[in-house]
């Protein structure tokens, strides 16, 4: 969450009345993430409304449909998650300051960033149900961090990186080779990161931002959150109890596949490369915005660093 586009108040009092809101309101960037534009919204009404609105700034008003079609579906199938609310023409989104938003249901709870034992192994159940809830979506939408994304990242990269993370990238991207096609896949959240959930005491509230959600391998997108949610910031390394409970949280629902837990380790990896290589880019080329921070790279290098040493 971060705010690359300014809105103006008489901006935001259009687009408001879209969805029927014809009264005072206050709103404020929110910073966070790294995507796209963020804002709360409330509306001064009895009782007050909060809602968040996205300003998409990579996705396609084509592409969209998926994505709020897919926190809908999810909400039905009680997995919490955000939804959006329709404007009074039946759409899901308008186009405000010429970009496609859409105005989201606040949810309440908090961003845990030290997360327990408890609260990642309820985060690892509510990634498995999800997963399992997908499985009669019927949209389908390709990764926009997939291998084409990648070599256009190295590219851009040549240059920048010293010989030793140079070599690295490139044996990293060698070792996506050796991951299988065949692992059981589906729709995916591909960025369950601690600050995309809400949690209220040990119980997830709602999984948030659904702007990567694409078809992929669901070990993968455990493996996503693992690195993050099981990852001590200080040491870069995984904290075995806290790993082990979201492992065990989500096997709870849908036990991993032999082959899966074979490719385990490379799983790990690719997940880790896929955040290096991102952060990579925003730290050589940052983007602009009014409320925007780049993320230490180094942090996800480590991880690999890691991985290939308990390999």
């Amino acid at each position: 969450m971060s705010v690359y586009t300014t809105v103006s108040n008489e901006e935001m009092a259009q687009f408001l009345r879209q969805y029927g809101f014809d009264c005072s309101f206050s709103f404020e960037g929110v910073a966070g993430g790294i995507t796209n534009s963020i804002y709360f919204v409330d509306i001064h009404t009895a009782p007050p409304q909060r809602f968040v609105l996205t300003i998409y700034e990579e996705v396609k008003p084509t592409d969209l449909p998926f994505f709020l079609n897919l926190c809908s579906h999810l909400q039905q199938h009680g997995v919490a998650c955000p939804a959006p609310l329709l404007q009074q023409n039946g759409q899901a989104f308008g186009i405000l300051c010429g970009k496609p938003a859409a105005l989201i249901s606040f949810l309440a709870g908090k961003i845990e960033l030290n997360p327990n034992e408890k609260q990642c192994f309820e985060v690892g159940q509510t990634l498995a149900k999800m997963h399992q809830a997908t499985l009669d979506f019927p949209l389908k939408y390709t990764s926009r961090r997939g291998e084409n994304w990648r070599n256009e990242c190295v590219a851009k990269l040549s240059g920048c990186l010293n010989d030793d993370d140079n070599t690295l990238l490139q044996q990293e991207m060698a070792n996506l080779k050796n991951i299988p096609n065949n692992l059981p896949s589906g729709i995916i959240h591909a960025d369950l990161f601690r600050d995309n959930v809400l949690l209220s005491n040990d119980e997830v509230s709602g999984f948030l931002d659904f702007d990567y959600a694409c078809n992929g391998q669901f070990a993968y997108d455990l493996c996503v959150a693992l690195n993050d949610w099981t990852r001590d910031d200080r040491s870069n390394k995984l904290l075995p109890e806290k790993y082990q409970a979201m492992l065990s949280g989500y096997e709870s629902v849908r036990p991993l596949t032999v082959d899966e837990k074979k490719q385990m380790n490379n799983l790990h990896r690719a997940a880790a490369l896929r955040f290096w290589l991102s952060r990579l880019v925003d730290f050589h080329f940052p983007p602009k915005g009014e409320i925007t921070f780049t993320k230490n790279p180094n942090d996800f290098k480590a991880l690999i660093l890691t991985f290939r040493n308990m390999e």
